[in-house]
């Protein structure tokens, strides 16, 4: 009898192994409605679990959900192991994407998105295409530097494609832009390359007249225009200016960006560097505050200011806290050793780096390791934003880090 109930159970067992999973058994739009409602990674870590999934979780499907907004950090080599990471700033949680499953090497160098779209220079497959157009008279790259192509790529459908070749020159020394349709810009101290898939299929090459090399060049998606800095002072003392230059008209559409109600805007920060602002209708503005006008002055702490296109008015946006702020000038280590702090040291701003885009900041140093500052924009623009620690930074161990924002999704595909 004992072995005629274990018979029983094993068989009843094994019929419920063989029946579907209950959620296999909604109807497509019930179905549909449940996966709408998942976070986009959450949706991609779900498309392997079963072919039904798989089969949902399309690429049409998956564009419909929320995209989901990153820092991704630069590695300071391009052979970073075929990964990079990345911070979700609403989780507060460190990623790792892995490329090498399908870029067809590991020395890559990502320097640009657009939505669902990064854009990294990658080593050119042999053998390498015939590259356009240079822009130096050094047209034979050395062994020291090997041709590199400029790719795009959707790192979560694991797609890529090459743009048109480049000269060497270009990938060493041109600064890449890119904006919504898959518009590209390749900007150098004295031409610009730019590309759309709907146009030509080729790159389009425009003579820059601008005084200086272009400083932070940034597109601002919603004013379609690039802005940028240029240095107008003198070998001793520097003099910024904001230049702009319409996406229609790239070729003898730069112009001076400037106001006489502005004042002294561009002199009271040291080294200063674009960003741009929330919603692509703002201009983010961050250097070193100087203490007064004097050449040697130190810096205060680093301050932000906000250009409103709409508007054409400056305000001040956010300051960093003097605490934070002696983070990477290096007191609060030389506190917590018991050492005393040069002043020169302490009010030099040079060891902060810069990046992010789209109403997020971040700030890195040599001194301050294995975290970031972040300055978030708040959305009324006019409290001061919102200041805080990122920990847990993995990776690199120099401690200086670069990165950009990117809106991970399935909008857009090479």
């Amino acid at each position: 009898m004992a072995a005629s109930d274990s018979d029983s159970d094993a068989d009843a067992a094994a019929a419920a192994s063989l029946l579907p999973a209950p959620i296999h058994l909604l109807p497509p739009d019930a179905l549909h409605n449940v996966l709408l409602r998942l976070p986009l990674r959450d949706a991609v870590v779900c498309r392997p679990v079963s072919r039904l999934f798989h089969e949902t979780l399309s690429h049409n499907f998956l564009a419909l959900l929320p995209s989901l907004r990153l820092l991704l950090l630069r590695h300071p080599r391009p052979d970073g192991g075929g990964c990079l990471h990345a911070f979700d700033p609403d989780r507060r949680h460190w990623l790792r994407l892995p490329f090498s499953a399908f870029l067809p090497n590991q020395s890559f160098s990502p320097v640009a998105s657009s939505p669902s779209l990064l854009y990294l220079w990658l080593e050119s497959p042999s053998p390498s295409p015939p590259s356009l157009p240079s822009s130096s008279s050094s047209s034979t790259a050395s062994t020291a530097h090997p041709p590199k192509s400029l790719a795009v790529c959707n790192p979560f459908a694991g797609t890529y494609s090459f743009l048109p070749p480049l000269g060497s020159a270009w990938a060493r020394h041109g600064t890449v832009l890119a904006g919504p349709g898959g518009v590209v810009l390749v900007l150098t101290e004295l031409a610009a390359l730019s590309y759309t898939p709907s146009g030509s299929g080729k790159w389009m090459k425009h003579p820059l007249s601008l005084p200086s090399k272009p400083r932070s060049p940034i597109l601002a998606s919603g004013a379609a225009a690039v802005f940028a800095l240029c240095d107008v002072g003198t070998p001793w003392r520097s003099q910024w200016k904001l230049f702009s230059c319409p996406l229609s008209m790239l070729t003898g559409g730069w112009a001076p960006v400037e106001r006489s109600a502005w004042g002294d805007v561009f002199e009271i920060l040291k080294r200063p560097r674009l960003l741009a602002g929330a919603g692509g209708r703002r201009v983010l503005m961050i250097g070193g505050l100087r203490s007064s006008f004097a050449i040697d002055a130190p810096c205060s702490t680093v301050l932000i200011l906000r250009l409103d296109l709409a508007t054409m008015e400056w305000d001040e946006a956010g300051r960093m806290p003097p605490n934070m702020y002696r983070c990477f000038t290096g007191l609060c280590e030389a506190a917590a050793q018991g050492n005393a702090m040069p002043t020169a040291v302490a009010g030099g701003n040079n060891k902060v780096k810069v990046f992010g885009g789209d109403g997020k900041v971040w700030f890195a140093g040599k001194r301050v390791r294995g975290k970031l500052a972040m300055w978030e924009e708040d959305e009324l623009g006019n409290s001061g934003g919102k200041w805080d620690w990122v920990d847990g930074v993995p990776g690199y161990s120099d401690g200086v880090y670069r990165g950009f924002v990117f809106d991970g999704g399935f909008t857009a595909m090479p």
